[in-house]
């Protein structure tokens, strides 16, 4: 008998509480119906071969030869192998594998933790490892770190591995305490617009910004010694710091601290249907991304600056990593189309680039369809 599964790993979508996670922050985020589709067959032997039909490459991997690979993408998978067999010891059968997605690369909706969470889920189904939902979190975060070199938060792993069709997930990242909060957003609908301006986040400023924000709480510490995470500092004691810290690291810690506090207020906001003020926070943070923390960049800025003519757009910001990537818009449904083609033409002529646009509704995260063939 062999067995065979499918595994549909979910993008995700953050509505606030950007570049928080890794400061021990409140972020907002939920899975999306945008997905990598993952299809495993466990096969005999000890030479594994994993196909992207997306990528449209493939490679074989033995078993007993795992080294990290020289090609960025087969290491996505090739970290979670050395995980599992090199440092958990642990008995994987080999197996083939095709990879399909309708996730964008590089947009900033977490494809490459999508992938991750996926092997890693699949690879824990089809063997029966029985590993939980935070040791997966766990393993995808270690292989992020460590493996792939990003120096990122649990928020991706942590969305993907717990989305649910309909609720947003306010998490706490220093602990993992989370809460589902319902997505009721009436005649508005999320659309992202990409600006399809590449970013590698593994090689941009964006671990800069993890070293900046432990400068920052390092310093704070030096006087007050307790503080474990940058957002736990109230902003009137960050304030005593503003002539000794660096400016680039003072804003760097000033916008992580209120970003915190607008991701609290959101949630109220969005509980209370309150739609339009959750809107203005979308902005604010946007503002907060571009000019204290920067790492926005012209395009971002243009799509979101863009939305500002149009009532019909409530809110609007740049979402995941940065330098790039997408925005995410709340926007009444039936303006959509129109928006898409009047925003398109501008960004065409300032940039000579095509945007891609798309909607998305909020869907479950990690599922795993068991077929056996006999």
């Amino acid at each position: 008998m062999r067995n065979k599964i499918i595994v549909e790993a979910s993008g995700r979508i953050n509505l606030i509480g950007e570049h928080v996670d890794y400061n021990g922050g409140y972020v907002l985020p939920a899975s999306i119906d945008k997905k990598i589709i993952i299809e495993f067959h466990s096969i005999s032997g000890k030479e594994c071969n994993i196909e992207s039909k997306t990528l449209d490459r493939g490679f074989k991997i033995n078993l007993n030869k795992i080294f990290k690979s020289k090609i960025q993408w087969e290491n996505y998978i090739v970290g979670v192998l050395y995980n599992l067999i090199i440092l958990k010891k642990l008995k994987i059968e080999a197996f083939n594998c095709k990879i399909e997605s309708d996730l964008p690369i590089g947009a900033g909706i977490s494809s490459s933790s999508a992938l991750i969470c996926g092997i890693a889920s699949g690879l824990n189904q089809l063997n029966n490892l029985k590993l939980t939902n935070d040791e997966i979190i766990d393993i995808v975060s270690d292989v992020e770190h460590n493996f792939i070199g990003l120096m990122g938060g649990i928020m991706d792993q942590f969305t993907i591995v717990n989305g649910k069709k309909n609720k947003l997930i306010l998490l706490n990242c220093q602990n993992r305490n989370f809460k589902y909060i319902n997505s009721d957003f009436n005649n508005y609908k999320f659309l992202l617009i990409n600006t399809n301006v590449e970013h590698n986040l593994a090689n941009s400023a964006y671990n800069e910004r993890v070293k900046e924000c432990s400068e920052a709480l390092s310093l704070i510490n030096k006087k007050y010694n307790k503080y474990d995470f940058l957002v736990n500092v109230e902003e009137n004691i960050l304030n005593e710091f503003k002539n000794i810290l660096p400016e680039k690291v003072y804003n760097r810690a000033l916008f992580v601290i209120q970003e915190n506090k607008r991701t609290h207020d959101s949630a109220n906001k969005i509980s209370n249907s309150k739609l339009k003020e959750f809107g203005e926070l979308m902005y604010k943070s946007h503002y907060g991304l571009k000019n204290l923390y920067e790492v926005s960049c012209e395009e971002l800025d243009f799509l979101v600056e863009f939305t500002s003519n149009y009532k019909e757009i409530i809110g609007s910001r740049m979402m995941g990593g940065g330098f790039g990537g997408c925005t995410i818009n709340l926007i009444e449904k039936n303006f959509i189309n129109h928006f898409v083609d009047l925003i398109s033409k501008a960004y065409l002529d300032k940039f000579g680039i095509k945007l891609n646009a798309f909607t998305v509704n909020i869907d479950n995260g990690i599922t795993i369809k068991d077929i056996n063939e006999f």
